[in-house]
């Protein structure tokens, strides 16, 4: 009896391995099941049929066994780490950046988003209610989920890119709420760099889309930032549709979107594929999560936001390919920690990774993504790395992070070929143009050397004549220096690597649209670009260039 009390007891532990423990995935499915045959139908056996003898056997049986049992328990425990990790990671990840100009509602839509989807509780909500009260901002409590510095609340106006994850069924997301202030672009570039899809909030409230649309406004040049950094899939979401002027009017949604949709296409945009209009009110979550109701929206038949987020196709990345990650931030938490993207190839812990441009060799300790440990992170997830190797103070905003093998190159100067679209009155474009350049994670003061060359616009043929300077509508080849070393890449590899804009006294003066041609040291691209310069400035240059011929400093 004491015998088969430990075989059924053996028996028992055996079928606690099969089902509570994750099974290796090298383990060869006949072999398990060849092992319960053994121990179901030959052990009772070997009992009834061979007695004393087999007390000896079966006694000492588990005691030979006994470590290949842990050895089995200890290796699946890691496995079933790893496999909680890629669980959580199996839903499709999706970075989201809400654009427009300010005051139209982005902080206060984001914030409903989180609330509706369970990321917010109703006792934080109450407690923002009375924050917002007690200033007497009471429609803003919503956005006090994504603004969380005090002086973003007490002014009402996002600053900084604020971020926050939520999920649904199918996908991950995470917010980047971008500020709408034209003094805080700068920061909506770097916000609108690591976004794949990018949701445009108007203002349907009387004289406020109008403000945002007309010349100026940054609902104009939030669109074609959104489209030079990369992000080729728009909703449109006309906000505020239950402000008292407009109580859900399909002649003002129809308004709006007559307006727009002409300027998404002047923009780069394919209206019928790429954009998405809905009416929404982020105040009150109509629209949001469920579809609005017929009797408070009769005319709408389409989905609503969440609905349209999650049919939204993630863009194709490549896990295989050489890492890179461009440092938005770094602090220090029990050695260095960095902060981005991953824009190509995947990071598990135990990497040997380069930090580029000043090539300083680290090892990868941690991974961290949307605060949870993982061991492996591939393209498109937002991270925390912590390395070894490096101090905080020698690395800055707009490094790399890359592979060793195949390391990202860095560049002091490019050949860039411009369009020029619009200058102020009497302005020229001439050498000695100076801007700031913005890619993915850098921010670069930069220079126009030398124009080499005026293309016709209608054959795209170089012109024989030597060029000085070029106005409006003008196609021309010009060299670009920074001041330091930047990382950039080919468009066609790496096209988030491969977009810049250029701007000049808080206004966006040149677009990034086509790739990058290597030539030696130097990379060509294809931009577009807006000039202002004073009367007196390009007469001075003009006068000058006529005496010297073309200028060629270096920077």
């Amino acid at each position: 009896m004491d015998i088969e009390a430990e075989i059924r007891a053996l028996q028992l532990d055996s079928a606690e391995d099969g089902t509570g423990m994750a099974i290796p995935e090298d383990a060869k499915p006949e072999e398990v099941e060849m092992t319960d045959k053994v121990e179901e139908v030959e052990m009772p056996d070997k009992v009834e049929e061979e007695g004393t003898k087999d007390e000896v056997d079966t006694k000492s049986q588990p005691a030979q066994d006994e470590p290949k049992v842990k050895d089995k328990e200890v290796a699946p425990l890691e496995d079933a780490e790893g496999t909680d990790e890629m669980e959580s990671q199996k839903k499709r990840h999706l970075n989201v950046v809400f654009i427009g100009h300010v005051d139209a509602g982005k902080s206060t839509t984001g914030g409903q988003m989180l609330f509706l989807s369970g990321q917010v509780d109703d006792r934080t909500i109450q407690k923002y209610e009375k924050e917002a009260k007690d200033k007497s901002r009471e429609s803003w409590y919503m956005a006090y989920i994504m603004d969380t510095n005090e002086e973003e609340r007490v002014k009402g106006k996002t600053v900084e890119v604020g971020r926050a994850h939520f999920e649904t069924e199918t996908t991950r997301f995470t917010i980047l709420d971008a500020p709408g202030h034209k003094s805080y672009v700068p920061n909506m570039i770097s916000g609108a760099s690591q976004a794949d899809v990018g949701v445009l909030v108007i203002s349907a409230r009387k004289g406020e889309f109008e403000t945002g649309y007309e010349r100026g406004g940054q609902t104009r040049e939030h669109v074609q930032l959104a489209k030079t950094l990369g992000v080729t899939k728009l909703l449109v979401v006309v906000n505020k549709m239950d402000d008292h002027t407009v109580n859900w009017s399909k002649e003002r949604y129809d308004e709006i979107e007559s307006k727009m949709i002409p300027f998404l296409r002047s923009s780069g945009y394919n209206v019928k594929k790429d954009v998405l209009f809905l009416p929404i009110s982020g105040l009150v979550g109509a629209n949001m999560k469920t579809r609005v109701d017929k009797s408070t929206c009769p005319w709408w038949n389409g989905p609503c936001l969440f609905e349209a987020l999650d049919s939204i196709e993630v863009p194709l990345r490549d896990p295989k390919g050489p890492f890179r990650m461009p440092i938005i931030d770094k602090f220090k938490d029990m050695g260095t920690v960095v902060m981005g993207k991953v824009e190509s190839g995947s990071i598990c812990e135990g990497d040997s990774l380069l930090v580029m441009p000043n090539k300083a060799q680290v090892k990868v300790i941690a991974v961290y993504c949307d605060e949870n440990k993982v061991r492996r992170a591939g393209p498109g997830e937002n991270l925390r790395v912590r390395l070894s190797g490096i101090e905080e103070e020698d690395i800055m905003e707009g490094f790399v992070l890359t592979s060793v093998v195949k390391a990202i190159p860095a560049v002091t100067e490019f050949t860039a070929q411009l369009q020029i679209l619009e200058l102020l009155e009497n302005a020229i474009f001439t050498a000695g143009y100076k801007a700031v350049l913005h890619i993915h994670s850098v921010v670069e003061e930069c220079e126009i050397v030398e124009l080499l060359q005026q293309i016709d616009p209608k054959t795209r043929k170089p012109m024989k004549k030597k060029v000085l300077f070029v106005k409006n509508g003008a196609v021309v080849v010009c060299r670009v220096q920074v001041n330091s070393l930047i990382c950039i890449e080919k468009f066609s590899d790496f096209p988030q690597l491969g977009r810049f804009t250029l701007r000049t006294e808080g206004k966006t003066v040149a677009y990034c649209l086509k790739d990058f041609v290597r030539r030696g040291k130097q990379i060509v691209v294809r931009l577009f670009l807006l000039c202002y310069i004073s009367e007196e400035e390009s007469s001075r240059l003009l006068l000058f260039m006529l005496h010297y011929g073309s200028i060629d400093l270096i920077v």
